[in-house]
């Protein structure tokens, strides 16, 4: 039975709030904590961008839940201070702490003036630098040129657990990619059919025995009609393919391209309902494939009563 966790959307929600709700949903019976990590939100509606790294120490302290976050390493971070970043979290907080690792999207990575690489040269990059992240925390000294340059770079500060590196992956060629380097994999929920291509290609080119996370778009509230409105109002601007999604640049471009959507086309991308049970049903679907963490994602703004009729109606169905 796969272990269902939180996300943690700093895109939608102050990281004051966030370390309240962290902390509601270990009380409700959550059994992990998923972050994102933005410079940006997906639009102007949702209005935040905490920095992830600073607040995961913080909401770590604070619970005693397993935590993992995503990130891109190569143009607005340097994977050596992601690996340090992942070595102090790790050293701190012992087995709690995984890094899923993915290409990345231009909203949050042009802040630094370099040109926005094509995916394929994203995806060389991302393989240097988890290979670069990997080594230091083994403790080597990385001297490296290619797409990312490392002079004479060791960490001094290790974990003596090393934590779990996974691959994010939208699509099944990037997931059978990253079943060749990856410790794991992170991926996103989408109808049944394509997802099980994921996992199969994930599993048939290096995943197979490897943990599999999934993160699930959900909106519940109420009403079938609030689940609804809510994913419209926070969630549109994020229902397009990937290769859109990477390459929008900025918050204006994600708000154009969502005027034209209409409520109606959530929901192949997100589980809109206000049936606890219906919940229950789309979770042992995803469970059924293979995944260890299902982290929900409830993408409207009303995260307190989400934590609490999940604590009480959805988490007991897969409690272990």
């Amino acid at each position: 039975m796969a272990e269902i966790g939180y996300h943690a959307s700093h895109e939608q929600f102050k990281p004051g709030e966030l370390l309240r709700y962290v902390q509601l949903a270990e009380q409700a019976g959550f059994k992990a904590v998923n972050s994102s990590d933005h410079f940006f939100p997906w639009s102007e509606r949702q209005g935040e961008s905490g920095f992830a790294f600073a607040w995961l120490g913080a909401a770590m302290q604070v619970t005693s839940l397993p935590f993992s976050v995503v990130c891109a390493p190569g143009q607005r971070y340097h994977p050596a201070i992601v690996a340090q970043a992942t070595a102090t979290l790790a050293e701190m907080f012992p087995g709690r702490f995984s890094l899923s690792l993915g290409s990345g999207e231009a909203i949050n990575e042009i802040i630094t003036g370099e040109k926005w690489p094509s995916k394929s040269d994203r995806n060389a990059r991302l393989l240097e630098s988890a290979l670069i992240i990997q080594s230091l925390l083994r403790g080597e000294t990385v001297f490296h040129q290619g797409l990312v340059t490392v002079e004479n770079a060791r960490l001094y500060t290790l974990p003596e657990t090393q934590p779990l590196i996974l691959g994010a992956a939208v699509t099944a060629e990037t997931a059978g990619w990253v079943g060749s380097w990856a410790e794991g994999l992170i991926t996103v929920s989408k109808p049944f059919e394509e997802l099980e291509q994921v996992v199969r290609a994930f599993q048939e080119n290096g995943g197979h025995n490897k943990p599999m996370y999934l993160k699930v778009q959900l909106s519940y509230a109420e009403t079938d009609e609030e689940a609804l409105y809510g994913a419209y109002d926070q969630w549109r601007t994020n229902i397009f393919q990937g290769s859109v999604l990477a390459n929008l640049r900025s918050v204006e471009e994600f708000d154009a391209a969502a005027e034209m959507v209409q409520p109606e086309q959530l929901f192949d991308k997100v589980n809109i309902s206000s049936s606890p049970e219906k919940h229950i049903d789309w979770i042992k679907q995803y469970s059924s494939l293979g995944f260890q963490r299902i982290i929900l994602h409830n993408v409207n703004r009303e995260q307190q009563a989400f934590i609490q009729d999940f604590g009480k109606h959805v988490l007991p169905a897969f409690a272990r």
